[in-house]
């Protein structure tokens, strides 16, 4: 039995909506595009949807529509993709961590609170929020907090009403880093419909893929035609090809790929339905393992969208060890997250160290994406959890 780490559920509706558009001269630019963006301006409700060629370059676009400056601050946390921190450093602007909930993995509202106050106290108490050293290029500027980042972590939304709450109080913008929570809900509203801007990301493993691809949601106006220029190699409404009224990028979806999204999103609740319930097998079989503890979920979230399935082990266990075992077994198997402040790069930047974050720490040290896809059957969950099991005797400290 081949067991692989994740799989996209491709149909054969899926391969010919692709092979229908390389059958056509409009590989870019076209109606497919268009009518994927409808399908998620009707699936979510939102006034706006705009593809684009990845989640990251969606964050990327709304941090730019929100108006951060080189020297701004934005709120986010360390234990995520290292992408929703990275879109903070392409504007020259200062990520600024805040630990997470045990639980969830989410942004802690309750530090979230704390920092939001001090930040724009300023002096002493602005300080002990900011990273240890700056880079030259954050030592100017009026360090003004701009926005909060929250991520919806593994497809559970964070706690969005004490966060609209303090932003609405401080002037602050909510960039909704939704890439792993499509189809899921916080207390009945879906996710990427709570912040500002919402962002989704379709990477083969995600709910839905479209290849390589994300789409950005928003009920502002004039952000969505910003954003929508700015994808477009900075050409506003009105311009020809070949003028450009601002700065932009090359973050446009295809054709292909935006029919491959349509084509997935028609059956978006099937595709939900058929993670669930691998999830639910998952924790039938994981449920009398002692060393391990499955996703918890918490009440504001009315609707999981399970994007990978994390346990977490004990303290007694080698995490690291573990894994290796079972890669011997033919079981890959992820250590997920990494936390964000402890790569290199973010340490020669900022000059964080362990044991600023306690929490995303441990949770870095002690989390494993097991297998996971709608595709995979219960025989084959029975196995990775049997396997775990017995490699867990071996991983003990």
């Amino acid at each position: 039995m081949k067991i692989r780490m994740s799989s996209p559920d491709l149909t054969e509706a899926d391969r010919q909506a692709v092979e229908a558009v390389v059958n056509t001269p409009n590989l870019s630019m076209g109606p497919n595009i268009d009518a994927f963006e409808k399908a998620f301006c009707e699936l979510t409700g939102a006034k706006h949807a705009i593809g684009v060629n990845s989640g990251t370059a969606g964050l990327h676009l709304c941090i730019r529509a929100a108006g951060i400056n080189p020297g701004d601050i934005v709120i986010t946390t360390p234990f995520s993709f290292v992408a929703s921190t990275n879109v903070i450093l392409f504007e020259k602007a200062i990520p600024v961590f805040i630990d997470v909930d045990p639980v969830t993995g989410n942004i802690n509202t309750d530090q979230l609170a704390r920092a939001v106050e001090d930040l724009s106290f300023g002096g002493e108490r602005a300080d002990r929020w900011m990273p240890r050293k700056l880079p030259e290029i954050n030592r100017g500027g009026d360090k003004q907090l701009k926005a909060v980042l929250p991520v919806d972590v593994f497809g559970q939304p964070a706690d969005y009403e004490p966060i609209k709450a303090l932003a609405g109080q401080y002037g602050l913008k909510v960039i909704e880093d939704s890439c792993e929570a499509l189809g899921g809900e916080y207390k009945g509203r879906y996710a990427g419909t709570l912040g500002d801007y919402g962002v989704f990301a379709f990477y083969p493993n995600k709910q839905i893929t479209t290849g390589e691809g994300g789409m950005i949601i928003t009920d502002d106006d004039e952000a969505a035609d910003f954003m929508r220029a700015l994808r477009n190699q900075g050409r506003a409404p009105g311009d020809t090809w070949l003028q450009h009224t601002f700065l932009g990028y090359n973050y446009r979806l295809d054709e292909m790929s935006a029919a491959l999204g349509l084509s997935q999103i028609k059956r978006l609740e099937s595709l939900l339905e058929k993670r669930a319930r691998v999830a639910d097998w998952y924790a039938e079989h994981l449920k009398d393992i002692e060393e391990v503890t499955p996703p918890q979920l918490v009440e504001n979230t009315t609707k999981v969208s399970w994007f990978v399935y994390v346990i977490q082990v004990d303290e007694k266990i080698d995490r690291d060890r573990l894994a290796l075992i079972l890669e011997e077994m033919d079981v890959p198997v992820r250590p997920y997250f990494s936390p964000i402040h402890t790569q290199p790069y973010m340490v020669k930047m900022f000059g964080y160290q362990q044991g600023d974050f306690p929490v995303t720490e441990d949770l870095g040290n002690r989390s494993l994406a097991l297998p996971f896809s709608g595709r995979m059957s219960e025989e084959e969950v029975l196995t990775v959890c049997q396997h775990l099991a017995e490699a867990l005797v071996s991983a003990k400290r």
